[in-house]
C-alpha cells in the first residue's frame, strides 16, 4: 500500500416504521474513513450500521428503536492517472422494535455510479526532508431508483412513517463531491465535501438535498509488512427539508456534528478498517429523534 486517500461514498438509508408518525426519520447513511488506493482495480465488501431512537413529545407512550444495516458491494477501477470509476450496490436490512412491536424491512437499495478527476497532484521534500505529498479529486456521479418506493404520499392516511420505511428513494439523484488530501511523511489529512441533489419521484415526493462535509487525519506506519493507520476526525451533514407537491413536510429536514475515530490496515493485496461516528450535536425530527450510534467495517481486494 504505497499511499492513502480518502474516498466517499453517498448512500441513503431508510428504516422501517409502524407505531408513529415520525419514527424512522434518520438522517441517511454516510461512511466516512480512510481506504487504501487501487493501482488499477478493487472490489470489496462494506457493512454499515445506525441506530435511531425516537419518542414522540406529546406522546411519551409512542416510541420506536431503529436499528439500519447495510451490507454493500463496492468496487472500483482506475482509468489511466487522472479518472477513477466508482460502483456501489447496497442491500438493506432493517429493524424497528416499537409500541407495536417488531417489524423488518429489507432488499435491493439504490444503486450508485461515481466518476472523478483527480485535478491536482503534488510531491515535494520540505525543509525536514519529509516528503509532502497533495491531491485534489473532483467529481460527481448519480444515484439510480433501483429500490422499491411502494407508498402513496398524496394518500391521507400516509405517514412519515411508512415514506421512511421505504427502501428507496423512487428518484433519479445527482451528486457531486471534492476531496483533498495533503501528507507529511507519515501524518496525513483528508478533507472532502459533497452534495446530493435530489429530483421528484412519480409520486411527487422529493427527499431533501444533502450536504456533507468531514476532515480526517491519520498517521500511518509499518510493522511486519502490515501498513496501519489510526485516524480521527470530524464530520458535519445537513439535509434540507422533504417536499411534497411542492410542499414542506413536517418533521423533515436535519443536521448533525459527529466525531469520528477508526484504524484501517493493509497487506499484500488486502485492506480491512473500522470506523465508528458519535454524533455531540444534533437535531432530527425537531429533537425526537437521536442518533446513538453509526459504524462501518469493510474489507477490500485489489485487482
Amino acid at each position: 500500500m504505497k499511499k492513502i486517500i480518502f474516498i466517499f461514498m453517498i448512500s441513503i438509508s431508510f428504516c422501517g416504521a409502524r407505531a408513529c408518525d415520525i419514527c424512522g426519520c434518520g438522517g441517511g447513511n454516510f461512511y466516512m474513513g480512510l481506504l487504501p488506493n487501487f493501482k488499477d482495480k478493487f472490489i470489496g465488501l462494506r457493512y454499515h450500521y445506525v441506530q435511531f431512537h425516537t419518542q414522540l413529545a406529546n406522546d411519551l407512550t409512542q416510541f420506536s428503536h431503529n436499528y439500519y444495516n447495510t451490507i454493500e458491494l463496492w468496487g472500483g477501477w482506475n482509468i489511466g492517472s487522472r479518472w477513477q470509476v466508482l460502483a456501489f450496490v447496497p442491500y438493506y436490512y432493517n429493524k424497528q422494535a416499537d409500541d407495536d412491536g417488531t417489524s423488518f424491512k429489507n432488499g435491493l437499495g439504490d444503486i450508485t455510479l461515481l466518476m472523478n478527476y483527480q485535478l491536482w497532484h503534488t510531491r515535494a521534500m520540505n525543509n525536514h526532508n519529509k516528503n509532502v505529498e497533495q491531491t485534489l479529486w473532483i467529481g460527481g456521479g448519480i444515484k439510480l431508483p433501483t429500490g422499491t418506493f411502494k407508498v402513496n404520499p398524496n394518500d391521507s392516511t400516509t405517514t412519515l412513517a411508512d415514506i421512511n420505511a421505504q427502501i428507496g428513494t423512487g428518484s433519479t439523484d445527482f451528486l457531486l463531491n471534492a476531496l483533498y488530501t495533503v501528507r507529511i511523511g507519515f501524518f496525513g489529512v483528508s478533507t472532502s465535501a459533497n452534495y446530493k441533489i435530489g429530483t421528484t419521484n412519480t409520486s411527487d415526493y422529493k427527499f431533501g438535498n444533502k450536504f456533507t462535509t468531514n476532515s480526517i487525519a491519520y498517521y500511518r506506519f509499518r510493522t511486519n509488512g502490515i501498513a496501519i493507520s489510526p485516524n480521527a476526525g470530524m464530520m458535519y451533514e445537513h439535509t434540507d427539508v422533504n417536499l411534497l407537491n411542492k410542499s414542506t413536510v413536517q418533521y423533515t429536514g436535519s443536521y448533525a456534528v459527529s466525531a469520528v475515530a477508526g484504524v484501517e490496515i493493509g497487506f499484500n493485496k488486502i485492506a480491512m478498517g473500522i470506523s465508528t461516528q458519535a454524533p455531540f450535536v444534533q437535531n432530527f425530527a425537531a429533537g425526537q429523534t437521536k442518533m446513538q450510534f453509526r459504524g462501518m467495517a469493510h474489507i477490500t481486494f485489489a485487482l
